[in-house]
């Protein structure tokens, strides 16, 4: 996130103590790709059991996570 609020990967090498600035970049791309991601839209949706499940995925949603028994499925708009 320090890369993204200041530009400067330098100054990011010298807060982590990196002393290879590849190092630093590969944080800072890893940083990028999460920020993007969170960009992203998408449409959600619940499934309860198992045939809504399949439903979802076969109309392209992936799932993402499980909670209180329910599946969590998501498909970018």
């Amino acid at each position: 996130m320090l890369a993204h609020q200041t530009k400067d990967p330098f100054f990011v090498m010298n807060y982590l103590g990196h002393k290879n600035i590849m190092n630093t970049m590969h944080y800072v791309h890893l940083s990028q790709l999460i920020f993007e991601q969170e960009k992203e839209e998408y449409i959600c949706k619940v499934a309860r059991t198992i045939d809504e499940a399949a439903e979802l995925i076969e109309v392209g949603f992936e799932h993402v996570c499980e909670i209180e028994g329910a599946r969590l499925f998501r498909k970018r708009k």
